[in-house]
């Protein structure tokens, strides 16, 4: 028979903590629903179980220390259980078990029948609503029709052909809300508890059903949803608008509606954080000579002034002219990236023109970093010279 530290993996000094996390981990990893019809699987499972019911009691490990197995054997050390649902029953601090299901029910979905509350509430959806930079920047409020599942009208949601629910005991389950299959297997029976098909873990049937909505009390349909929308709120952000989901069951609370904002790409700008970039293009001539220039903002169009000697990709600044922080004052600026366009075809006149001013020393190119830098460097020569 294998050591119990050998099989939990941990040192013959570990503590209880230390033991009771290491068998957690092993019982998750050969649970027999991860592990379906694997015999070697369930015997490492049963084997764990074994092992943390002798080193997890005090007295069990003392004896287990000092006399091996055999001083557990016959004393109510080395549980032998023979059934897997015995393991659950006897470890449910472990398991998490009780009325509130076992940790196993979060990673296989079994466990005990939803309540009838639980099995009428409706879905949750989520959509996708397209917002433009200008409505992104001063908040609107959208009504959008969202299809889904909708109260039946005639049978007023209550599921049944009368509108007056008469209700009986599910012959499926018994009333249960469940329904349990049992295998046999060589190291004992195994028991598969699923939620009832037939009631959804109600327990109860309609007598009478409404032939419109099947007894369910709603039916596919289209809602029109009034969403308000911040300012600030972006691609990325989402409104929850509780009960806008799918209607329930028989009256059942309905789900939630996740709506995700989508930014719409913008003609004139590209965005960078709250802050907005938009590139104006202005000729030589006005670039040499300085000219004002009508440029779009979120807020319509507005004047801008261009400096005289102004280079080519140079950024002009608009200062709270950008995007507004969510729920804060914060507002993001707007970038205007100057770029001087270069004519692809001219006249002769205009050759000639361009032929004279470029012997001009007031167009040739002094790159103002380029004359920093030198003047820079002089200076350092100077110092250790």
């Amino acid at each position: 028979m294998r050591d119990y530290y050998d099989i939990l993996g941990v040192a013959r000094e570990a503590s209880p903590d230390e033991i009771k996390k290491a068998y957690r981990k092993l019982a998750l990893k050969y649970h027999p629903d991860r592990n379906p019809d694997n015999a070697e699987a369930e015997t490492k499972f049963k084997e764990a179980a074994e092992a943390y019911d002798v080193l997890s009691n005090p007295d069990k490990r003392a004896r287990y220390d000092r006399f091996g197995h055999a001083g557990v054997r016959g004393n109510g050390g080395g549980a032998g259980f023979h059934d897997v649902n015995d393991i659950f029953s006897a470890f449910s601090d472990i398991f998490g078990g009780g009325a509130g299901g076992s940790i196993f029910d979060e990673f296989f979905g079994g466990g005990r029948g939803r309540s009838p509350r639980q099995a009428r509430t409706g879905g949750d959806l989520r959509i996708q609503l397209p917002l433009t930079l200008e409505e992104i920047a001063e908040g609107v409020e959208k009504k959008i029709k969202v299809r889904k599942d909708v109260v039946c009208e005639a049978c007023s949601g209550t599921g049944a052909e009368n509108g007056t629910p008469d209700l009986e005991r599910c012959e499926t389950c018994g009333g249960a809300g469940e329904v349990r299959q049992v295998s046999r297997s060589v190291f004992g029976q195994i028991v598969n508890v699923r939620v009832c098909p037939t009631c959804r873990g109600e327990g109860q049937r309609l007598k009478n059903p409404d032939p419109v909505c099947g007894g369910t009390g709603r039916v596919k349909g289209e809602e029109t949803i009034t969403i308000p929308v911040p300012p600030g709120a972006m691609e990325g952000n989402y409104i929850s608008i509780r009960g806008g989901g799918n209607a329930g069951i028989r009256k059942g609370p309905a789900g939630d509606l996740r709506v995700e904002i989508e930014e719409v790409p913008h003609e004139d700008f590209t965005r960078e954080g709250l802050d907005i970039f938009y590139d104006c293009f202005i000729s030589f001539p006005d670039a040499a000579l300085g000219t004002e220039v009508e440029v779009p903002t979120l807020k319509g169009r507005a004047r801008l002034q261009i400096d005289a000697g102004i280079q080519s990709s140079k950024i002009l600044r608009m200062r709270g002219r950008g995007l507004p922080e969510l729920q804060t004052t914060r507002r993001g600026d707007q970038m205007v990236r100057v770029h001087v366009w270069t004519p692809q075809h001219v006249t002769p006149k205009e050759r000639e023109m361009l032929e004279t001013l470029r012997e001009s020393d007031s167009f040739k190119p002094k790159p103002q970093a380029r004359e920093e830098r030198k003047s820079f460097f002089s200076r350092v020569k100077d110092v250790f010279s």
